[in-house]
């Protein structure tokens, strides 16, 4: 997978994710929530505020979700500039409700959390920023200058000094905790589901070129038989023709497209059907098939075999998955971007492990991420590699959770570590892949077994 495939996920939007139905929805709770207090600390509880002034904000609030509703379709998604505006609006909204009702003093002062932390987790960095610096801003004027809550008695109604700094300080650094926190897991959850997405893009991908090199064997195994009677039949007429050098031409011709065909159909896929034993191969010709595309990149990749003491020497033969090949076609590419000159890949089985590793002489993983590789948009190797001979790649971090998952996904296990060189330090970087065979669908000595009679599978595309 190229790229710029992943682009579409690097350029979303955030602020798009959210329709204006959900925050006018939200309103109208808020705006229920607005009334019902002014009306039971006034009538129920006989407190004195501007029940007028009160109610016209209360008012003005839902005057914003009538226009919101009448003005623009239902379906309408916020852009950055208009989330941000809408929500600075509810702040003020509030922080005026609060004016009047005592500022600080009054608890449901709290609830300028909530644009805040909604801020954080659909808008960018700068907005969020602004947003949380509004409410701050805002906050700390109504702790100053407000109207005091007056009881039925006459009475004033305030806080000591004491416990409205300790909640003004509680107010900030609840909305600098919660913006943080929620923007960091919102990021985390939407970067693994980007890159979710591009695994199963890629697992597409590769199932679509496998079926489609099936299709292609098929074809060319079915159209061989009359190609090679096309062949015949023009040479025979070439002989035949000789004194005829136009029809002997035209004959000719029949040949050569002929054999042309034939090199295309070739070229296209392995001849051979589309059958269910293509599906199985021995280990060795399925890591050679993902490492083909970076065999003749300027490094050598070198390939052993090896059995356990006791186990069958016979090497094993698994199921060509296309998981499996794009998972390990990955490792490899990350191993040949970063190697020096050589690219080591050992092959080893016993009697209950299949096992490949992939190691090279490159700079090796950095000990600050080594815990982290394999998640979503983690640079894995040195921060001081030098990119700009390795046309396209761009560091996005998606290659090694692509390869992880795929081939976890198969039932492998998967270990990430450094090599260790004699007075260097930290060696080359290693990845262990390893499949239990219990687990390994498919697996096992297929070769030394016989084949049975040919199932024809067919592929669609």
């Amino acid at each position: 997978m190229s790229v710029s495939e992943f682009t579409m996920f690097q350029d979303q939007q955030r602020s798009n994710w959210v329709r204006l139905r959900t925050l006018t929805t939200l309103r109208w709770f808020a705006t229920l929530g607005q009334a019902g207090a002014i009306l039971v600390a006034s009538l129920i509880y006989g407190l004195n505020i501007e029940l007028e002034f009160a109610l016209i904000l209360v008012g003005v609030s839902v005057l914003a979700n009538l226009i919101a509703s009448f003005v623009y379709p239902e379906n309408k998604r916020l852009s950055e500039r208009e989330a941000s505006l809408w929500l600075v609006f509810d702040l003020i909204q509030l922080t005026l409700l609060l004016f009047i009702t005592g500022g600080l003093n009054n608890p449901f002062a709290m609830l300028v959390l909530a644009p805040v932390t909604i801020a954080a987790t659909v808008l960018h960095r700068s907005s969020t920023v602004f947003v949380g610096l509004t409410a701050i801003g805002l906050i700390s004027i109504i702790s100053q200058f407000h109207l005091p809550i007056i009881m039925s008695d006459g009475t004033t109604l305030v806080l000591p000094t004491i416990f409205q700094f300790g909640f003004w300080a509680s107010l900030v650094i609840g909305i600098v905790f919660l913006s943080i926190y929620a923007r960091q897991v919102t990021t985390e959850m939407h970067a693994m589901r980007e890159a979710l997405v591009a695994t199963q893009l890629a697992l597409a991908r590769e199932q679509k070129l496998t079926d489609l090199g099936g299709v292609v064997a098929a074809a060319a195994h079915e159209l061989g038989t009359p190609l090679a009677t096309i062949k015949l039949v023009s040479s025979e007429l070439m002989e035949e023709l000789g004194d005829h050098p136009d029809l002997y031409e035209d004959a000719s011709l029949i040949r050569e497209q002929a054999n042309r065909c034939r090199d295309i159909l070739h070229s296209m896929g392995r001849a051979g059907k589309d059958d269910l034993h293509l599906r199985h191969a021995p280990l060795e010709a399925i890591v050679h098939e993902a490492a083909e595309p970076h065999m003749d990149r300027g490094k050598q990749v070198t390939f052993h075999l090896t059995a356990d003491n006791g186990a069958d020497q016979t090497q094993p033969t698994i199921a060509r998955r296309p998981e499996i090949i794009h998972g390990l076609r990955n490792l490899i590419q990350n191993a040949v971007d970063f190697a020096q000159a050589e690219v080591c890949v050992d092959l080893n089985w016993s009697d209950t492990d299949i096992k490949v590793r992939i190691s090279d002489d490159g700079p090796g993983f950095p000990g600050s991420v080594i815990g982290r590789i394999g998640d979503p948009y983690v640079r894995e190797r040195r921060q001081s590699d030098d990119f700009s001979d390795r046309p396209g790649y761009k560091g996005m971090g998606l290659g090694l959770f692509i390869a992880k998952t795929l081939l976890e996904r198969s039932g492998a296990q998967l270990t990430f570590a450094n090599s260790r060189r004699a007075g260097l330090g930290d060696g080359g970087a290693v990845i262990d892949v390893v499949w239990n065979r219990d687990s390994l669908p498919n697996s096992g000595d297929r070769v030394s077994q016989p084949l049975g009679e040919n199932q024809q599978h067919s592929a669609e595309v």
